[in-house]
Formats: structure tokens, sequence, C-alpha cells
């Protein structure tokens, strides 16, 4: 048995593959090893171990954010070592699993827009270009925490619409105190501010939403996408993966079409493209 984990810093999915056959399937929360607590990544793989139902688990291949570095790579491998007892563990990093998931062994640019962001360059076999990621504090452009920073900032500086303020204000009852205080001392910051790119998807046909969104999308273009001086040749073989991507398509797609970049394919999650990668092995 195989078990092939997708983890973001807001969810992880944990698939437990026979061959081509899916015996186990399901979701947790997901961790990221440059802000998670090292006890909470364990608890979090035990947790899920415990909800495989021993399953005789041989091999597992892990894609995660935060997990670019050998320093990370090692530490991930590390803890499921020590859960499971196993030494076939893989660890890569979120990119080479959306390359994986959308182009399986044909070039392309992977794009991730989840609760993070990043993008890269996939020659079909490994990644030959990509972008340093700086987190969610100075990064992570077009993802959903940053939607979610620019929707509470203008909400509490008063730049949102009064009536989309009306609506935030009966949604989440939120003083500056508790946001300062789960930003900055709460335990999953990323995950907690891309929640509120949920209020953006649930208003999407407001014009600030669509302004916003827009604006947070055309920065990712700059920051992820421009620097592949191989994007004018692959225009057509550019491709999404993520929630962000996935809800807000509409959006993105327009402001892929103002700079002349066409998108193959969008994914709400890789998982589908991983099970089918590693079933035709």
């Amino acid at each position: 048995m195989t078990l092939i984990i997708d983890c973001g810093s807001t969810k992880a999915e944990w698939v437990v593959l026979d061959g081509k056959n899916v015996v186990k399937r399901f979701i947790t929360n997901g961790f990221n090893p440059n802000f998670t607590d090292n006890e909470i990544i364990r608890k979090t793989i035990d947790d899920a171990k415990n909800a495989i139902d021993n399953q005789n688990v041989k091999r597992i291949v892990f894609y995660g954010s935060g997990c670019g570095s050998d320093t990370n790579q090692n530490k991930v491998a590390m803890i499921f070592a020590m859960v499971y007892k196993i030494n076939d563990i893989e660890v890569y990093p979120d990119t080479l699993g959306a390359c994986h998931a959308l182009f399986g062994r044909n070039p392309g640019i992977a794009c991730i827009l989840g609760t993070g962001s990043n993008a890269c360059l996939y020659d079909g076999n490994k990644i030959t270009q990509s972008i340093v990621s700086l987190g969610f504090m100075l990064g992570d452009e077009g993802g959903g925490c940053h939607i979610g920073k620019r929707i509470v900032h203008d909400c509490f500086l008063g730049i949102m619409p009064q009536d989309l303020r009306d609506k935030f204000d009966e949604k989440y009852h939120l003083d500056r105190e508790t946001l300062l205080k789960n930003v900055y001392h709460g335990e999953a910051p990323s995950r907690y501010l891309a929640e509120f790119a949920m209020f953006a998807t649930e208003n999407i046909e407001s014009q600030y939403v669509k302004k916003t969104v827009g604006e947070c999308f055309e920065e990712f273009i700059k920051d992820y996408l421009k620097p592949h001086a191989e994007l004018a040749d692959m225009s057509d073989s550019v491709a999404f993966v993520g929630s962000v991507a996935f809800a807000f398509q509409g959006i993105l797609l327009q402001v892929l079409e103002n700079h002349n970049i066409k998108c193959s394919k969008i994914l709400k999650n890789p998982m589908d493209g991983l099970i089918d990668y590693y079933g035709n092995l």
C-alpha cells in the first residue's frame, strides 16, 4: 500500500492506494513546517494514521507547503518515520505535486493558488525553475491568505463599501483585539486569515470583490508568472491548482486573458491527478 498526502497550510488530503485502487481517502487539517510546531505536525500525522485503520502502508509520498528546503523535507520525513516506523518515505514540495497532478509527464508551468501561492516551470520530469517562497507574511500573493488580509484590512480601514462592511460585521462580529490576537499569537495565522477569503466567494458578484481579488491575481502574475522567461513560448501550457484558483476562476481567467496568458486547466485540488499519476507508474 502507498500513502499519498497532499498537504497545504489549511488542509491535507490523504489517500491509501493499492495499485490503481483507492482504499481510503480523507481530509485533515494541514500544516506548514515553516510555522507549525513539530508536536502539532506529529499529532496530525498520528491522528491520520489512526484514521487509516491499520492499512498495511509500506511507502509514503508526501507533497507539502513549506517543503521546498532539505531541512523541512528531512523534518517532515523524520516525524513520519517516528509515527509509521517505515523507511520508504518521500517528501516533496507542493509545487512538484501540482506538476504531477496537472501535467503528469508533460512539460508546463504549474501554478498553485490555495491558502498560499507559487509557480514553477516543469520539464515533464523535474522542476527546472521556481520562485522563492516567502510564506504568508512576506509573499503568497494571490493566495487565500493574501485575499483574506485584503478583505480584513479594507473592512477595518473603511475601504470596503458600507453594505459589505455590514455583512462582514454580521458574519464575524470581529473586533480589533481578537483579530490581532489570532494573527500574531494564534496557532495557524495563515489558515485564520485565509478563512476571510470565503467572504469574498460569498460576495463574488460585488464589484469591490472582483476588483480586489483581481488585484491580488495581478500581483501573482507579476511576481510568480512573469519571471519565467519561457512564459511567452508556453502561454498555452499554464495550469492552476488550488481552492482559490477554482473558486475565483472567472476572475482569474479574465486577468490571465488581459495578459494574453492561456490557462489549460484548473483543478480544485491535486489529489485526483496524483492518484492517476501513481496509479499509472
